[in-house]
């Protein structure tokens, strides 16, 4: 018969291992948005692992707040990275407000 725990831990093996396609697709995506989608499914399953590794522990109250938290910071960082990729798109990858002879020269 399994165990809660057990089946915690092997849940928690298979997100480790569900990780390593995205950690692929961050070194080698073809497009900065493959790799920004990538990091925020790893940050995902990062957060989830930490509510399994508060079941495990016993400890789900505080682990819940450390998910939350990485959790927000992950949005917020996607947020930020996607709202920088959309404004330097125009400019073909210079610094958002930069004229396109100015990102040009050295």
């Amino acid at each position: 018969m399994m165990t809660f725990e057990q089946f915690a831990m092997g849940a928690g093996a298979a997100l480790l291992l569900l990780m390593l396609p995205a950690i692929y697709r961050i070194a080698s995506g073809p497009t900065t948005l493959d790799r920004l989608v990538a990091a925020n499914v790893i940050g995902t399953k990062t957060a989830v692992m930490l509510l399994l590794i508060g079941t495990i522990f016993g400890r789900v109250g505080m682990f819940v707040d450390f998910a939350l938290a990485y959790a927000l910071l992950n949005f917020t960082g996607s947020l930020a990275a996607a709202r920088f990729l959309h404004r330097t798109k125009d400019t073909g990858g210079a610094a958002a407000g930069m004229s396109r002879s100015a990102a040009n020269q050295p």
